[in-house]
């Protein structure tokens, strides 16, 4: 299959602009994405774009990585419905670091290829341009008119907040980066979200009014989940390619807990396996989906291509430990164990409470594993409630010193995938 006949099987192709399959047939081809560093981490959103680059790369072309430092410091308004706080260049340096270093992880940076990878920031020309510069090179080149045509603004002028003269601009500054790439390293293709589209056309129109050249684009459409929520979110907030942000069990975790629908479409999307491995484990998976192949498949894969092999493994062994060893008491676990469980909420609690006695309910909230004590109670009377691997079914039940694991350790399991420690001091 050709490049774009890929991302068609995969579900990772929208819109496109005219010529462009036949640009990407014709030649090696550079093409770019941008990456905005309102962070110091890339989330699981923007791992889309990254195997967009990746699978440019493998099939030939030749991919660059875009930081926008400087748009960055902007804000997009493609998909927001109010204003972003603006970075502080000390924020901003550390945010450009650390995606750096994401993306040096998953892209061929060899020189001494003819299509190795490389990275640009933004922020490296824009600071050298005046604001008149500006005005003069790039402003007469797209009208109010076309801005204000684009489906992020009329959202924006349409709503209550409105849209400041500052992220206005955000579209002129991305069609100015691709212009100058365009111009500089013959990059005559960028890539992106959906809703990207029409910052990118911008770029292309750009390029087309002031140098008279042809530039390519195409999209891809935006992840969702079968359920109408949001992709990449979980009660804890985003989950990160930063180990630190989002631990590789945790991560592994989300990929795992994925619903049928989900993973037969994700696993087209999030990995690199071929058609025929999917079509395969589909089919597996669809003969006994209890066994939740298709799942397991895809937390395999994608783990491991952002976390490693060993990260992989790590969170499989801390899996068993947690669910698959639902039969073993919990005094089999050692401190060792207790004290490496990752995706495990950790709370201290004084000793003395314990020594003298105390009810599971009161527990329960002083320990911090609920928020109330009408919500423990609640829990325990509905059977969901599990102390030491044990079912908690009286809310009489007391604590005491000889429920300690290894003289020091609690493990209370909320519903069926919430554990929480709780170390007594």
């Amino acid at each position: 299959m050709t490049l774009l006949e890929e991302l068609r099987w995969r579900g990772m192709l929208q819109d496109m602009i005219p010529g462009t399959e036949e640009q990407l047939n014709k030649e090696s081809t550079t093409g770019y994405i941008g990456f905005d560093p309102t962070a110091d981490s890339l989330h699981i959103g923007s791992l889309v774009p990254i195997l967009l680059l990746v699978h440019l790369q493998k099939a030939g072309h030749k991919p660059i990585a875009l930081i926008g430092g400087a748009t960055g410091m902007i804000g997009d308004p493609s998909g927001k419905s109010e204003e972003r706080n603006l970075l502080t260049p000390e924020q901003l340096d550390i945010n450009v670091t650390g995606i750096r270093q994401q993306l040096e992880k998953h892209l061929d940076f060899d020189p001494g290829k003819p299509n190795a990878a490389e990275l640009v920031n933004n922020f490296d020309w824009f600071k050298n341009i005046s604001f008149i510069d500006f005005l003069r090179d790039a402003g007469k080149h797209i009208t109010v008119n076309y801005m204000m045509a684009k489906d992020s603004v009329k959202k924006r002028f349409q709503g209550d907040v409105g849209i400041s003269y500052t992220e206005f601009a955000y579209q002129l500054m991305q069609g100015y980066d691709f212009y100058l790439l365009y111009r500089d390293k013959n990059c005559k293709l960028q890539m992106g979200g959906s809703d990207q589209w029409g910052n990118i056309t911008t770029g292309t129109e750009f390029i087309r009014r002031k140098s008279g050249g042809e530039a390519f684009a195409f999209t891809c459409p935006l992840i969702t989940k079968a359920d109408g929520g949001k992709f990449g979110k979980t009660e804890k907030g985003n989950i990160w390619l930063n180990a630190e942000r989002t631990s590789p069990y945790q991560f592994y975790q989300f990929w795992l807990n994925a619903s049928d629908e989900d993973a037969a479409k994700w696993i087209k999307i999030f990995t690199f396996l071929s058609p025929e491995a999917i079509e395969s484990l589909v089919s597996r998976h669809n003969q006994n989906p209890s066994e939740r192949i298709l799942q397991k498949a895809l937390a395999r894969e994608v783990t491991t291509f952002v976390h490693g092999e060993e990260e992989f493994h790590k969170a499989v062994e801390q899996t068993q430990k947690l669910f698959s060893q639902q039969d073993a008491p919990a005094e089999s676990l050692s401190v060792e164990d207790l004290e490496s469980l990752e995706g495990v909420k950790k709370f201290d609690f004084p000793r003395q409470k314990i020594e003298d006695g105390l009810d599971i309910i009161s527990f329960l909230a002083e320990s911090g594993t609920f928020p109330s004590k009408g919500e423990a109670r609640k829990m325990v009377q509905n059977g969901g409630v599990s102390v030491n691997r044990k079912k908690v079914s009286d809310t009489g039940q007391r604590i005491s010193a000889s429920d300690l694991l290894h003289d020091q350790y609690v493990l209370v399991q909320k519903g069926k995938k919430n554990y929480f420690l709780v170390q007594v001091n």
